[in-house]
């Protein structure tokens, strides 16, 4: 499974659309919806067409659930517990494998150029 390379400090933008938070994790946008349904906090506002409008902070929490579901094999009951656990814990897990990764990446392209 390809780990989502999302710095959520970077998004600039008050509200993204279903379809650009879909994109950033690389699933439809059903998955999108579904996992609003199965999380309580997933609370985007919704414009008077209906269309959900999320916030970077609804970013942050789906970056937590892809995290927990995508990258760790976690059931939706699991990463439900989890969330409802220790949320620091689980954000420095998060930024923990992500620095590990950075750094996985610059040696690797450091073998490369060996």
């Amino acid at each position: 499974m390809e780990q989502v390379k999302l710095d959520i400090d970077e998004l600039t933008k008050v509200y993204y659309s279903i379809g650009e938070v879909a994109e950033m994790f690389n699933v439809n946008a059903s998955l999108i919806r579904f996992w609003e349904k199965e999380f309580d906090i997933i609370k985007p506002k919704k414009n008077k067409k209906g269309n959900r409008l999320f916030t970077k902070d609804d970013v942050k929490n789906y970056q937590k659930i892809y995290y927990l579901v995508k990258e760790r094999g976690y059931t939706l009951k699991g990463a439900k517990e989890k969330l409802k656990g220790n949320p620091e814990e689980l954000e420095n897990q998060q930024y923990i494998v992500s620095k590990l990764n950075k750094v996985k990446s610059f040696l690797l392209n450091l073998k490369e150029q060996l």
